[in-house]
């Protein structure tokens, strides 16, 4: 196999593996797990915001450990993180073990999760890392779809407590290898300390387009979670069945995985901000469709949603590597993806309380936000990916 193809496969899995046992698994384990030790689900959920908002705060320093001393370390020593977080929550007695579970799993998803991957790639390969990142996120696109039913198999046979030990054993006996498979690179010195081989020919871009940048992810990732949260409550508030809720629902999976194969396929001979600014503007032309058509406009939105947000995972990657070069990517990038981390981590509450007092017209909000972050996209200007000395192994 082609080492590049290589490369994906087992960093795409290594990320499945890692999305299905920390960002999904409530959905499976929170009753079971808030029944088991007697608490209110709602405590399994502010543990697990607690430990999103931890990863946020993590994240830029996880980067610019990545950009110093490549992916493999970093990587590595989060599968033994969330080894060690789950264990602890199959362990938990009470609410201090099981916060302290989830704490120690907060840590691994702010220096394992999707934006190390994204570091580990461009600390490699350098400017040419977006088709790796996008092949990435095509298997990580995969972890709902493995980790459910799978968090639901071993919940069955063996108890929630069962189920995560089972998946702290996957990350000993597959993370940790797949990790560990990733190229050594050699360390480097600060990246301010490293002088880009095009400064004198392209100048940076100016401050605003991290903040920029910033707001986009946040308003995205905020209406994305927000979605997954309570879009099957929605759907059945404006008619529809309980089976038919979940069958639309079902279409979002195939519907992201839809759009990074055409990110993969079509879009990657243009520049990323055109594709960021085509899958911006999916999520509010689905509204339009939900509201014009009713029920039958439904199924409309869940795909032209999945293939917004597919596509814009992608550019969380792409837009800073092509508008800052892959010189102390892992660090700005850390950052301007912190904002996006807390917003999803608030998003299934505050979202909640627009639904409980709006009901379906909380669509109107999730559009209004993406389609502010589309009007940002449209303010940035192109630019020529920018290339640097970084990215040799």
């Amino acid at each position: 196999m082609d080492n590049k193809a290589s490369l994906v496969l087992r960093l795409g899995t290594a990320q499945t593996l890692g999305w299905a046992s920390s960002y999904y698994l409530p959905a499976i384990l929170a009753k079971p797990m808030a029944a088991g030790l007697g608490l209110p689900e709602s405590t399994i959920w502010l543990a697990v915001t607690v430990a999103m908002l931890l990863s946020a705060a993590l994240g830029p320093s996880a980067g610019r450990t990545i950009d110093r001393r490549g992916g493999r370390p970093v990587l590595m020593v989060t599968s033994l993180l969330f080894a060690a977080g789950l264990a602890l929550l199959g362990l938990a007695q009470g609410p201090v073990t099981l916060y302290a579970g989830w704490l120690v799993i907060g840590v691994a998803m702010g220096s394992g999760l999707y934006e190390a991957a994204f570091a580990t790639l461009v600390r490699l390969q350098g400017q040419g890392a977006r088709n790796a990142i996008t092949g990435v996120t095509l298997l990580g696109g995969l972890a709902s779809t493995v980790g459910w039913p799978l968090s639901g198999w071993m919940e069955a046979d063996f108890g929630w407590r069962g189920a995560c030990f089972g998946w702290a054993l996957l990350h000993l006996v597959v993370g940790l290898p797949l990790n560990a498979s990733m190229p050594r690179t050699e360390h480097l010195p600060p990246p301010e300390a490293l002088q880009p081989a095009h400064s004198d020919h392209q100048p940076a871009p100016p401050p605003y387009v991290a903040w920029v940048l910033a707001y986009v992810f946040a308003a995205t990732w905020f209406v994305s979670t927000a979605m997954a949260a309570h879009l099957p409550a929605m759907l059945m508030a404006g008619g529809l069945s309980l089976a038919g809720a979940l069958a639309i629902g079902a279409l979002i999976g195939p519907a992201q995985v839809a759009g990074r194969l055409l990110e993969f396929g079509g879009l990657r001979r243009f520049h990323p901000l055109w594709s960021a600014r085509l899958a911006a503007s999916m999520h509010p032309l689905g509204v339009l469709a939900w509201m014009g058509l009713g029920a039958t406009g439904a199924s409309v939105f869940a795909v032209l949603h999945g293939l917004g947000n597919g596509i814009l995972t992608i550019a969380k990657g792409t837009l800073p590597l092509v508008f800052y070069g892959p010189v102390g990517y892992g660090r700005r990038q850390g950052w301007i993806v912190a904002p996006s981390r807390v917003a999803q981590a608030l998003a299934p509450l505050l979202f909640g309380f627009f639904v409980q007092r709006w009901g379906m017209g909380a669509l109107w909000v999730s559009a209004g936000l993406v389609a502010s972050a589309l009007l940002c996209l449209w303010w940035l200007r192109p630019v020529m990916p920018r290339t640097g000395e970084q990215g040799n192994t």
